[in-house]
């Protein structure tokens, strides 16, 4: 609910806070006093029209803020959360008005967005009697409010689930269709693709070995020739190095029997001519080994060209194009199992049509009796309200395909003289009408997800027992909700849980719009005010304590 309402320099208010309470709150006061700027402010905080007209003079910016308590609305809790506004259950709206055109939204001390605010006013207040914004207003709200009214909300939920359905597979169905074409050459080409990578039988780390292959081949007579030719030097030859080394050990050894301190020496030698001797047997090896075959190298350039066509296309690595054969492969099964997938869900769809059309079936007989009932309450409390030859009724339009809340649109048609034909009520309902209307409709469906909803010119046009019988509504509803009132009838005001009065005076030469609480003698003065006019006696102070003293019982 709404608990505080700040004001700066707003039209005639310089500076006003108001403190509100649960209940029925009542503002009255004379003919332009500014009951209806207040109204305006609380607009403004709802995302409305700003201008720099609404400035008070002298100044740079308006400033509205609104305190709300939704300790107890978890869902609009919810749903600010989700928006990211983080919210301990009171919530901070501001919105500052500037003449440079520099106009700012703040919630919960964050900046904001005109369209968040908008989105989430929605949720917050209700203000019935304004041509903005409001739920009687937007023909898309009436289908909402008829099926509130006839308890179909879950019948409503289970057609919506079954659409949901059927939306979801007629867009897979028209998927697969306009993709017909396209997957075809899309097979084509994966399949071709697929084929190529198989024909190459592949292996990983393959492109490796190949290089090291073509490495050897490409010098393999430059590799036998240099490996036959140390091998000669240091074995085969006359004058091997390892003959001339055995010579040089014969004459150590000698040397060594002698003076035995060329041991050490004679032992090195030894092992040098054994290394030696096991490099160039080695040496002999490896050139028995050494291939110089053209044959060999031409089908080696071959598979690494093969390789390389492949990585243009497919992968910068064997290992990329294997990945990338997977990928494709994946993607055939399912284009291969396309007809099939095709043929489920056009069995589905066909399913999923006949249980559309039973339950919309269903909702649409229990509107129709719904709509019955509807217009009978709805007349028979407007009837009460001083409208006693309104008209009230529900329409319904047959939609050409399913939709998401039925197979009809509703619409409420509303005629408030004799002898016309019922229209569309957002056409021609007033703002008194407007509101005794949404009055009406809160008498039979009380129950509401928004917290605080403010009735203006309620009591337009009424007046006697009709005006009484406002206010006990009034009083009704806000047993469940916080509402607002603007009235000049003390028959109304009579049932206020909480009086405000708005009055408006000169301060320093600069006209200034005040409200004040009222309660005990000040709230009696004020009805005996709206009793009686300028002249105020003992008799009309004592009939306005009567008229509070009865609507308190």
């Amino acid at each position: 609910m709404l608990t505080d309402l700040y004001i700066r320099n707003f039209a005639i208010i310089d500076n006003l806070h108001v403190p509100f309470r649960p209940g029925l709150n009542v503002l009255t006061g004379e003919t332009g006093a500014g009951k209806s700027i207040i109204i305006d402010a609380v607009n403004l905080i709802l995302g409305g029209r700003a201008s720099a007209e609404l400035i008070r003079t002298g100044e740079e910016e308006a400033t509205v803020e609104a305190l709300f308590d939704l300790t107890g609305h978890p869902v609009i809790l919810g749903r600010l959360a989700e928006t990211g506004v983080d919210c301990d259950g009171e919530l901070l709206v501001k919105r500052v008005v500037a003449r440079s055109g520099k106009n700012r939204v703040f919630m919960a001390g964050g900046l904001s967005t005109i369209a968040a605010l908008a989105e989430l006013s929605r949720q917050l207040i209700n203000i019935y009697g304004q041509h903005e914004s409001q739920t009687l207003l937007k023909p898309d709200n009436h289908l909402r409010l008829l099926d509130e009214f006839g308890g179909l909300a879950p019948v409503r939920r289970e057609f919506a689930a079954i659409f949901d359905d059927y939306r979801r597979t007629g867009a897979e169905i028209r998927r697969i269709e306009e993709g017909e074409r396209e997957a075809a050459r899309r097979l084509d080409l994966l399949s071709f693709q697929s084929e190529e990578i198989a024909a190459a039988f592949l292996v990983p780390d393959e492109e490796e070995e190949l290089a090291r292959e073509r490495q050897l081949l490409c010098h393999g007579e430059k590799l036998l020739r240099n490996s036959q030719e140390a091998y000669e030097s240091l074995y085969g030859g006359d004058a091997a190095i390892l003959g001339e080394l055995r010579r040089v050990l014969a004459c150590v050894g000698e040397i060594r029997g002698i003076d035995p301190s060329l041991a050490p020496l004679h032992d090195a030698l030894e092992g040098a001519h054994i290394q030696l001797e096991d490099a160039a047997l080695a040496l002999r090896d490896y050139a028995a080994r050494v291939e110089a075959d053209p044959q060999r190298l031409q089908a080696v350039d071959d598979r690494l060209d093969q390789i390389n066509r492949l990585k243009k296309k497919y992968g910068q690595t064997v290992r990329e194009i294997l990945s990338y054969k997977e990928e494709i492969d994946r993607e055939l099964a399912g284009l291969l199992h396309r007809e099939e997938t095709r043929a489920e869900l056009d069995l589905a769809l066909r399913e999923l049509e006949r249980r559309l059309a039973e339950k919309g079936e269903q909702l649409s007989t229990a509107r129709i009796a719904a709509a019955g009932q509807l217009k009978g309450a709805m007349e028979r409390e407007l009837h009460q309200l001083a409208m006693r030859n309104a008209q009230f009724e529900v329409v319904f339009e047959k939609l050409p395909e399913p939709r998401v809340n039925g197979l009809e649109r509703g619409e409420f048609l509303f005629s408030p003289n004799p002898g016309e034909t019922p229209k569309p009520l957002a056409r021609i309902a007033s703002g008194g009408e407007l509101s005794r209307l949404m009055l009406a409709l809160k008498q039979i469906l009380p129950e509401s997800d928004v917290p605080t909803l403010v009735f203006d010119e309620v009591d337009s046009g009424i007046g006697g027992a009709t005006s009484a019988l406002v206010g006990e509504k009034l009083k009704r509803v806000a047993q469940g909700q916080q509402v607002f009132c603007i009235t000049h009838l003390p028959q109304v005001a009579a049932f206020a849980d909480c009086h405000f009065r708005v009055e408006k005076r000169v301060a320093q030469g600069r006209t200034v719009t005040s409200i004040t609480h009222l309660d005990g003698e000040e709230r009696v003065a004020e009805m005996a005010r709206m009793l009686g006019g300028a002249r105020i006696t003992e008799k009309t102070l004592e009939h306005a304590r009567e008229m509070i003293e009865e609507a308190g019982i």
